[in-house]
């Protein structure tokens, strides 16, 4: 069977308007610095703007009709109250929304906190979902727009320790997939950028675990290691003891600016983007790419071992195995 016809998009050929979320470091203000100098206009958010008052007036200081917001994605109502503010209220249209606000808490799945997974997927869930909902109707009105996630190579294949981060990722990714082919006919773009470790704030740990109560665009978060001593020396503790550590943080190869490029030229369908707007994951790093070889071997593997099986369960199929 072939593969299905890839479909087709139109870009205007103008500046956009960018809805950013997580700017106050790290990729997220790396891509509002990026666009901005690259003539288009960002609405730059994060949760606690007070905290970065000089970050504030550089990009609101651009002359460009830039700024910059509150929003707290975990706020079950802070997403369609800003975009009702921009598009209903102000007249601004929203050409591409960039999910990145997020955070990780490291642990293994055994003692994971319920509080810790919730806060997981509502920062990294729940939030960019709601922004979806509240942009996507202007969208298909205006038959343009592009949605990006910004996601993990632990989202794609497991590595110990990252459960909730991963996994909350993980939804994040068949979310994009998923709406990718939903709203291609109405040309709406939908993408998700795979990462692997970067040159920002985010191995930086804090030895907390209270994920629930710190701010959903916060570094790391690593709860306290696991008391069971059959975990001590494991995958999973070394994980964690490397971040505790600021291993991550020292060896981190990645340069921020370079996926801002990359991001944005996708996006805006130039560059390394024209071309290939209908591609819908962008993998960036080597480590991430480490974890795309991984799923497809464990795909190849398991079709290997149960490939016969897989396609022989049919009512009238009989049965393949050992009786």
């Amino acid at each position: 069977m072939s593969a299905p016809a890839k479909p087709t998009f139109t870009t205007p050929d103008r500046p956009f308007t960018w809805l950013i979320t997580g700017c106050s470091s790290g990729i997220g203000l790396a891509l509002a610095r990026h666009a901005i100098a690259k003539g288009h206009r960002v609405i730059a958010t994060s949760r606690n703007p007070a905290k970065t008052p000089e970050l504030v007036k550089e990009i609101e200081g651009t002359g460009n009709g830039s700024r910059w917001l509150t929003l707290d994605v975990d706020e079950p109502t802070a997403a369609a109250t800003l975009v009702r503010q921009l598009e209903v209220d102000e007249g601004i249209a929203i050409d591409v929304l960039v999910n990145n606000a997020g955070f990780a808490v490291l642990q293994t799945v055994e003692r994971a906190r319920e509080a810790d997974v919730r806060a997981e997927m509502e920062t990294q869930y729940f939030g960019p979902l709601r922004l979806m909902q509240a942009v996507l109707p202007h969208m298909r009105r205006r038959r343009f727009g592009v949605i990006v996630y910004v996601s993990t190579g632990s989202g794609l294949e497991a590595r110990p320790s990252l459960a909730l981060y991963g996994s909350a990722k993980a939804a994040g990714d068949a979310l994009i997939k998923t709406l990718a082919k939903e709203v291609a006919p109405f040309n709406i773009r939908a993408f998700y950028a795979s990462l692997g470790s970067f040159r920002t704030n985010m191995p930086n740990v804090v030895r907390v675990g209270e994920a629930a109560t710190i701010n959903s665009t916060a570094d790391s978060v690593a709860a306290a290691a696991a008391a069971d001593e059959d975990y001590k020396g494991g995958a999973a503790d070394q994980v964690m003891s490397f971040m505790q550590s600021g291993g991550q943080a020292a060896s981190a190869e990645g340069d921020p600016l370079k996926v801002a490029r990359a991001i944005f030229e996708l996006a805006s369908a130039t560059g390394i983007g024209r071309g290939h707007e209908a591609e819908v994951l962008l993998p960036l790093g080597r480590d991430a790419g480490v974890r795309v070889h991984e799923v497809r071997n464990t795909l190849d593997h398991a079709m290997e071992v149960f490939g016969d099986l897989c396609n022989h369960v049919r009512v009238d199929d009989e049965w393949i195995g050992s009786q």
